[in-house]
């Protein structure tokens, strides 16, 4: 396997300027780039994952006085507001309320939709536990085990194809959701009574796991097997965001006409899926939702033994996720082939930031972007950014702007295709062509979201708690300059 840390790039101690859109009184600061590293790299969590018994991650953050000064419109720190910390999500899920299973007939086979993150904390035990451990315990028959994007070691990188796994440990059949076919079939089914759903979802439209459970919805639906999801908290479990999905652009990252952030647990879109029959065959479904326990809509934290996937290893990678995988479809570096994928942001064409960085191959990026290229940018590890914060529209705004005023070759325009099906549309691309603020877009989504909010309340299952947003710096009053601007369309 390739080492995943980046190759040490030199760069020199230099000034960096505060354009506009921050409110600070000097103009500028003199940084000293550092690149932070942690004593283990990504590769760590992957080969965790290989293993149903948890480890307990003994590596940590190595926090460094590290002052890169970034130009983005950012939110002021959460914690000096007394923001809400993370709940434990491994503590609330539908997994832990499994016994109400032993009330069937010990004769039922199950099939189980899980990965190695569908992780529960045993308070008698004071450990981590998988659910496919669990069930087992339980004396629940499991015949066989789906898995999803990234398989169910989650050590595949996005998109890649994968087979029918063979687990250490797990002597259960398993079968890929994300290999030769998207969604079970009738001889997947043939040996199967009843389906149980437990896959650790981010919240976010274009995270692939709640594609996964609409194909399943369907499959059960089609072939008569009553679907039971085991619920667990999300971190943007209240939080409603972006563009709403046209349905003329639906893909595998985005069935349903929902926003970016559509605020809900993953039982509570199974439940939208099915109630608004946005499935083939929905009123044939039996479903039925194990809710979480003693959950309210609060943000929480995932155990680091095994993130939902290999390219989401903490907290504040996933809050920052939202916000930048719109740069997936553009020539701009997310940090995947890093150590800090979803944390650093970059490109070679960037002029030189006093930080840079070199993607090169790891487990969870086989090819990544800009492979062996440095990528000049920012890390982004020491701001601060929390899920309720929603949808941070600034740093993709500012980056398409600063690609157009640099005079970029138009010929090669700064998003593909791939852009429309993220946003769900071309909306936001047009938005950003004509020169709108983040403020008159985000203006535009009002409408949809507010539709969609209503449609949303009728499947909630879980109260809120209150909690106190930070204030946003505002923005600047300078105009902005008038930029050329790239090409709508097109691959680059």
């Amino acid at each position: 396997m390739a080492s995943c840390k980046p190759r040490p790039v030199d760069i020199p101690k230099r000034t960096v300027q505060i354009p506009a859109p921050m409110t600070v009184d000097a103009n500028t600061f003199e940084t000293e780039a550092r690149v932070l590293r942690r004593p283990h790299c990504q590769p760590s969590h992957i080969e965790k994952n290989r293993h149903l018994e948890p480890m307990q991650r003994k590596d940590t953050w190595l926090v460094g006085a590290v002052g890169i000064v970034f130009y983005f419109f950012l939110p002021i720190s959460a914690q000096s507001q007394g923001y809400t910390p993370y709940l434990k999500g491994a503590e609330h899920t539908g997994a832990l309320q499994m016994e109400v299973l032993q009330e069937s007939p010990d004769t039922l086979r199950y099939a189980l939709v899980a990965h190695a993150a569908s992780l529960n904390y045993d308070p008698k035990k004071k450990r981590l536990v998988n659910t496919v451990e669990r069930a087992r315990k339980l004396h629940l028959n499991v015949v066989k085990i789906f898995s999803p994007e990234h398989g169910f070691t989650g050590s595949f990188s996005a998109g890649e194809h994968v087979e029918d796994e063979e687990v250490d440990g797990v002597k259960i059949p398993m079968v890929s959701l994300y290999g030769s076919h998207k969604k079970p079939t009738a001889e997947d089914l043939a040996d199967v009574d009843v389906v149980l759903f437990d896959l650790q979802d981010v919240g976010v439209r274009f995270y692939t796991y709640i594609s996964t459970l609409t194909y399943v919805m369907e499959a059960c639906a089609e072939f008569k097997k009553p679907l039971i999801v085991l619920d667990r908290p999300n971190p943007f479990a209240n939080v409603v965001d972006g563009p709403v999905l046209d349905t003329a652009y639906t893909s595998f990252v985005g069935l349903h006409p929902v926003p970016v952030l559509y605020g809900m647990t993953m039982g509570e879109y199974a439940q939208m899926v099915h109630g608004e029959g946005w499935i083939r065959g929905a009123d044939s479904l039996q479903l039925r939702v194990i809710p979480c326990v003693d959950y309210h809509r609060e943000p929480v934290s995932f155990p680091d033994e095994a993130p939902p996937s290999p390219n989401l290893p903490n907290a504040h990678a996933i809050a920052l996720y939202p916000s930048l995988c719109f740069f997936e479809a553009a020539p701009v570096s997310v940090g995947r082939g890093t150590e800090a994928p979803f944390e650093w942001l970059g490109a070679p064409w960037i002029d030189a930031t006093g930080f840079a960085f070199v993607p090169m191959p790891n487990a969870g990026a086989n090819s990544p972007k800009f492979q062996s290229d440095t990528c000049h940018g920012w890390d982004l590890r020491t701001m601060p950014i929390h899920p309720e914060q929603g949808l941070q529209l600034n740093y993709l705004h500012d980056i398409y702007h600063a690609y157009a005023a640099q005079g970029r070759d138009t010929a090669r325009p700064f998003f593909t295709s791939f852009m429309d099906k993220l946003a769900g549309g071309t909306s936001l691309e047009d938005a950003l062509e004509a020169g709108q603020s983040v403020q008159e877009i985000q203006a535009s989504w009002q409408p949809d979201l507010e539709a969609f909010k209503q449609i949303r309340s009728r499947y909630l299952l879980y109260s809120m708690k209150p909690i106190p947003l930070p204030a946003l710096m505002p923005p600047s009053a300078a105009p902005a300059k008038k930029t050329k601007k790239p090409t709508k369309k097109g691959a680059h």
